[in-house]
C-alpha cells in the first residue's frame, strides 16, 4: 500500500510535466501536428498512464484485501460504508477545491466556454496563452496534493495488520499466500461458476456507473450553458449523493435488506436516475441537473456499497489477495471500457442527432439497459455454492504448494 501510494504519486507530478511540455509542442506547431516530438510526448505520456494505474492498484488491491483480513460478516458492512465514505469525502473535498480554484482563474480574465470550445477574454474570442499561468499554481497543487495523500495512507493504516489482522485464525496452512503459484491461483479462480458469474456482474455494474464520467461534465456545458467551474463541481453532488448512500446503506440498509437485496434495489434506483438526468436536460435548468446528479449519487451509493460487501463476501480469506485482484481486475477492464465507449457513444449520437441532448440520452439510456441486465446475473449469484466449492479447489491448491 505505502510503496503503490508513493509511486502514484511521483508519476502523476512527472505527467504534469509532459503535459507542460506537450501543450508547448502542440502550440507552437498552431495545433495538433504529429510530428516526432508530439508523438513522442504523446508515447511517453501514455506509459506514465500505465504506470500510474499500476502504481494505483498496487495500492488498492492490497489495502482491500486488508479489509478482507481485518473484519468479520458482522461488522464489515459498517467498515466498508466509512471506508468508501472517506472515499467520497475526498472527491467531494477535491471537486469543491477545483471549483475554487478554477474560479480563482476566471476571476483573472480567463474562462472557458464549452459550447464553442474557445477562450474568451472580456467577451470576446481570443487565443490567449495560459500555459504560463497555469504552470506555477498548478504544479504547487500536484506536489502538496500528493504529499497529504502520501501523509494520510500512511496513517491509516499504520500498525492495523499487525495488531487486528485475522489470517492466522481463519487458516490451517503455515504458507503464506504470496507464495501460491499463478497457477494454483487460476486453478482456485476457476473452481467454481459463481466466480465467473460475479466477475461479469461486477464488470456491468462497473460500466455502467461510470460510463457518465466522460459526458457527465460536457453534458452540463453544452445542454444547460454551465461554465467549466459549475460543471466541475456536478462531481460533488455526485460524491455527496454517493457519500449519503454509503453511510446510510453500510449502518441501517444493509442490516436491514442485506447484501443481495441492497445491491439489487441500488440498481434499479441507478436505472431511474439515469432517466431523470435525461429528463432534467429538457428543462435546461442546471439546478434540476444538480439535484438529479446528487439522486444518482445516492442510488450509486446504495449499489457500490452492496456490492463491495458481495465482492468482499466472494472472497476466500485464505487467499485475499487472489480474489481482490480478480475483482479489481473486472472494474478496470469496465471502468476503462466505460470511458472510451461513453465517448464513443457520445460521438455516435451526435452523428445521429442534431439535438445535443438526443446524443447524450442515448449514453445514459445505455447505461440505464447494463445496469438492469446486471441485475439478471445478480439473481444467479449464489454465495453458499461459491464457498463450498472454493474451499475445495483451495485446500487442494495450498496443499499441492505444500508438497511442492
Amino acid at each position: 500500500v505505502w510503496l503503490g501510494t508513493i509511486t502514484f504519486s511521483i508519476v502523476v507530478f512527472i505527467i504534469l510535466q509532459f503535459v507542460w511540455s506537450l501543450g508547448e509542442t502542440v502550440r507552437q506547431a498552431d495545433g495538433w501536428f504529429l510530428g516526432p516530438e508530439t508523438l513522442l510526448l504523446t508515447g511517453v505520456l501514455a506509459v506514465l498512464f500505465i504506470i500510474y494505474g499500476l502504481a494505483l492498484s498496487s495500492s488498492s488491491t492490497p489495502f482491500t484485501a486488508m479489509l478482507v483480513d481485518v473484519s468479520d460478516d458482522d461488522n464489515r458492512s459498517k467498515l466498508v460504508g466509512i471506508t468508501w465514505s472517506m472515499l467520497m469525502v475526498g472527491i467531494v473535498i477535491g471537486g469543491i477545491s477545483g471549483g475554487i480554484f478554477l474560479d480563482t482563474l476566471q476571476q483573472d480574465g480567463v474562462s472557458w466556454s464549452a459550447n464553442v470550445g474557445s477562450l474568451l477574454l472580456n467577451d470576446e474570442m481570443v487565443i490567449p496563452t495560459p500555459i504560463e499561468t497555469l504552470r506555477v499554481p498548478l504544479n504547487i497543487l500536484f506536489v502538496l496534493a500528493p504529499l497529504v495523500v502520501i501523509a494520510f495512507a500512511f496513517i491509516a493504516t499504520w500498525g492495523i495488520e499487525k495488531k487486528y489482522s485475522r489470517f492466522t485464525n481463519r487458516s490451517n496452512f503455515d504458507q503464506r499466500e504470496d507464495q501460491v503459484t499463478l497457477g494454483r491461483a487460476i486453478r482456485i479462480l476457476t473452481a467454481s461458476r459463481q466466480t465467473g458469474l460475479f466477475f461479469c456482474f461486477l464488470a456491468m455494474i462497473t460500466l455502467s456507473l461510470f460510463m457518465q464520467e466522460a459526458v457527465l461534465e460536457p453534458y452540463g456545458g453544452e445542454v444547460f450553458n454551465m461554465p467549466i467551474a459549475e460543471t466541475t463541481r456536478l462531481n460533488a453532488w455526485w460524491g455527496i449523493g454517493i457519500l449519503l448512500g454509503y453511510s446510510s446503506s453500510g449502518f441501517f440498509v444493509i442490516p436491514r435488506l442485506g447484501k443481495q437485496r441492497t445491491t439489487r434495489l441500488g440498481c434499479l434506483l441507478v436505472a431511474a436516475t439515469f432517466i431523470l438526468i435525461v429528463l432534467a436536460g429538457f428543462t435546461e435548468q442546471s439546478l434540476v441537473l444538480k439535484l438529479a446528479v446528487l439522486l444518482f449519487g445516492l442510488a450509486a451509493g446504495l449499489t457500490t456499497t452492496g456490492a463491495i460487501n458481495l465482492m468482499l463476501d466472494f472472497t476466500a480469506a485464505k487467499t485475499a489477495g487472489t480474489f481482490i485482484g480478480a475483482w479489481g481486475l473486472a472494474q478496470a477492464l469496465s471502468r476503462a471500457s466505460a470511458t472510451v465507449l461513453g465517448g464513443t457513444i457520445l460521438d455516435l449520437g451526435k452523428a445521429l442527432f442534431n439535438t445535443p441532448i438526443f446524443a447524450y440520452a442515448l449514453v445514459f439510456g445505455l447505461e440505464a439497459l447494463v445496469i438492469l441486465a446486471a441485475i439478471a446475473l445478480l439473481n444467479q449469484i449464489s454465495l453458499t455454492e461459491f464457498r463450498e466449492s472454493t474451499e475445495n479447489a483451495t485446500i487442494v491448491a495450498m496443499e499441492g504448494e505444500l508438497d511442492g
